[in-house]
């Protein structure tokens, strides 16, 4: 599972190599510190092959919705659309 970290598909779906970091690091949290469930079967793999796994079925993704932040393709398509 590890080898998805070696391919770009993983990157784009999170949106570049430093919004998929902090992803992982974010959901490892989750799941070793406060005792999140995992949203992927575990067959015995590690926590970073459980999250790794998460991402690549979209189980899960980074939401900054709460954060205010607009991408630039967000602020010019609601230019757009005016």
């Amino acid at each position: 599972m590890i080898e998805a970290l070696r391919s770009d598909e993983i990157v784009r779906k999170c949106g570049g190599r430093f919004k998929l970091t902090a992803l992982i690091q974010h959901r490892l949290r989750e799941l070793m510190i406060d005792g999140a469930r995992p949203l992927v079967e575990r067959n015995g793999r590690t926590d970073l092959e459980v999250v790794i796994a998460e991402i690549m079925e979209d189980k899960i993704t980074a939401d900054y919705s709460e954060s205010g932040f607009e991408s630039k393709a967000a602020v010019g398509a609601k230019q757009d659309d005016k």
